[in-house]
């Protein structure tokens, strides 16, 4: 079996037994799933879920967070 049949089926399966993803954590766009999953690494979504707003509210979009970063590690 190929890599890209692989792929197909698994697709297949999740298209089948979940056709409407769910997860626990809160978001309203995709930048704000992005986040709140690459944060869920670090810690409970229950915790992310408490500090996503704040975060999100700092940090409204993609831009806002890259320039932060920017500012703070290549200019100082």
């Amino acid at each position: 079996m190929t890599l890209k049949e692989r792929y197909r089926l698994t697709f297949e399966y999740f298209e089948k037994s979940r056709p409407v993803p769910k997860t626990e954590l809160v978001y309203n766009d995709p930048f704000e799933l992005i986040v709140a999953t690459i944060l869920s690494a670090q810690c409970t979504d229950k915790r992310v879920n408490m500090i996503t707003p704040a975060l999100l509210e700092r940090f409204p979009d993609a831009e806002s967070m890259a320039m932060q970063i920017r500012q703070r590690y290549w200019n100082s």
